[in-house]
């Protein structure tokens, strides 16, 4: 019997031995593991919640953060959350400007001193920022009540409304991708997608007045243009009719491949739009319509079964 346990103890270190082995293979690996900069951590899904968080206090006082706002204290408030944020957010964004270092070692202490100033730099520059974000938010806010006749008030629709924090996260991430942060936009928008269901990427270009109805499902891509007044509802995709191939037949990043949406549209329930298309001023598109063309200023277009 004593043998027996032996030999399956042996047999299960020989397989856990085996296994170790495997996914320490560098071919294992190819593409799938990160070599972390010396001192420098990992961007972090808790200090960006933090961000958030923060940003959100600040930019809607009294709605969002642990203290209560009264005009007497709201100055001091917002400089303390300010402070907060400069700190908290220029580590993260030291975190995403050292995430994809050159080569396999670690970056020198001279470029590594130059990317903590840069980081600094650009947390103060997107506080410096914030005021006129709060001023598009401020009419994403007013469109959506407008746009809403069960909204009580703009309260309302700050406090509930998941376009607010999705357009909130949004906005201050496509910010950071304009400033030259890499990685960090882009988590930004994934928090607030699995916060809303309303996947933005930080890339898009979005108007002012701007409004999503529910908004459970929607999508919009890195390179789509979005003009003033547009309103969008729960599952419409704008979004990529198909990816241009190099001469290795891998996908070709960065060219323009998502639709531009001019100014007073609507965008109806689990419409589809595709391609590099304009969809002109004041078109409306209905339900459940698939376009992957132009359409003239005024056109609509509906489902007909």
């Amino acid at each position: 019997m004593e043998s027996s346990e032996k030999k399956r103890r042996e047999s299960l270190s020989a397989m856990l031995t085996q296994s170790v082995d495997r996914l320490s293979a560098p071919e294992s690996l190819r593409g799938l593991w990160h070599r972390r900069q010396d001192g420098i951590p990992l961007p972090s899904n808790t200090a960006l919640a933090e961000v958030v968080e923060l940003s959100r206090s600040i930019l809607f006082p009294g709605f969002y953060g642990k203290s209560t706002v009264s005009p007497s204290t709201i100055k001091y408030q917002i400089g303390v959350s300010a402070e907060r944020l400069q700190r908290c957010l220029a580590g993260q964004v030291l975190a995403g400007l050292a995430f994809k270092p050159v080569g396999d070692g670690d970056l020198p202490h001279c470029e590594i001193d130059c990317l903590k100033d840069k980081a600094l730099e650009i947390s103060t520059e997107l506080i410096a920022r914030l005021p006129s974000i709060r001023e598009t938010l401020a009419t994403d806010v007013t469109a959506a009540y407008n746009g809403d006749p069960a909204a009580d008030s703009k309260a309302e629709v700050i406090a509930c409304y998941p376009a607010i924090k999705a357009l909130t996260n949004y906005r201050v991430a496509h910010e950071l991708l304009l400033l030259g942060v890499p990685l960090i936009p882009r988590m930004l928008s994934e928090m607030a997608h699995s916060e809303t269901g309303i996947d933005i990427h930080p890339g898009a270009t979005i108007g002012r007045y701007f409004t999503i109805d529910h908004g459970t499902g929607v999508v919009i891509g890195a390179t789509t243009v979005i003009g003033n007044n547009v309103k969008i509802y729960q599952g419409v995709t704008l979004g990529a009719k198909s990816f241009p191939l190099d001469a290795d037949g891998n996908p070709i990043k960065g060219i323009p491949r998502h639709p531009i949406i001019g100014d007073d549209v609507v965008v109806y329930a689990n419409a589809t739009v595709l391609g590099r298309i304009h969809i002109g001023r004041g078109c409306v598109v209905g339900a459940n319509v698939w376009v992957t063309h132009d359409l003239e200023p005024g056109t609509k277009t509906y489902f007909q079964s």
